[in-house]
């Protein structure tokens, strides 16, 4: 009878300490690179233990194929990704600087989402300047369509938002949009809010005290008669 072969099984990396995990987190955590010393005094470490800690999380990175490290820079430690994937990184970042829009865009992309469909003479009318640059930019950016054509003279192009505007902005739906009431300044709001109340307290007429009842005349003493 043939023994069964066993199968090999990888050797996976050791758990990490607890000083090991306080260390990536603080690196996870933190926007700018962190100095041993900086380490040290977080955790209660000394600096030979935090070195040892920065080794088994590089090593555990290493062993189970993560695509980031441990890096020193600036005189400090950071999570840092491998450099072949620049390349791809750079990519996304290409993307976030398309996503980044004006106040001119904001404006205008505020007037297409809730005024659509929507002409370009509306939009300049409620914004008072021209926008034609602004829709093209918006266009290429994929938040703002042409959805049709208006039934009036010379048939102007109508514009609404896309789909990719719902994802960038995280609604679900049109129906999703903050209410005009909701984008009030604050500050605004609650000024209005006591001019309203005193505009009601001046419309509202003063009540005329009650009148007190009147007190009976005194009797005049009665004469008396010569004797």
């Amino acid at each position: 009878m043939n023994e069964q072969e066993t199968p090999e099984v990888s050797a996976s990396p050791a758990p990490l300490d607890a000083l090991a995990q306080q260390i990536e987190a603080l690196l996870l955590a933190s926007d700018e690179p962190l100095s041993h010393s900086k380490l040290g005094v977080l955790t209660g470490a000394g600096r030979k233990e935090v070195r040892a800690a920065i080794e088994a999380l590089n090593a555990a990175y290493e062993t189970g194929g993560h695509s980031f490290r441990v890096e020193e820079i600036a005189e400090g430690l950071q999570m840092l990704t491998l450099g072949k994937f620049n390349d791809l990184l750079e990519q996304l970042l290409a993307v976030r600087r398309d996503s980044k829009l004006s106040q001119a865009a904001l404006e205008t992309l505020a007037v297409v989402a809730y005024k659509q469909p929507v002409q370009r003479a509306d939009i300049e009318i409620i914004r008072g300047v021209a926008c034609g640059e602004v829709l093209r930019s918006l266009m290429e950016k994929r938040l703002v369509k042409i959805v049709g054509r208006a039934e009036v003279l010379g048939r102007p192009m109508l514009y609404g938002t896309t789909r990719r505007f719902l994802e960038v902005f995280g609604l679900k739906g049109l129906a999703d949009l903050p209410k005009a009431e909701q984008l009030k300044n604050p500050d605004r709001q609650a000024q209005e809010s006591d001019d309203a109340a005193a505009k009601a307290a001046a419309e509202t007429p003063a009540e005329s005290p009650a009148e007190s009842p009147a007190e009976p005349a005194a009797e005049a003493p009665p004469e008396q008669s010569g004797q």
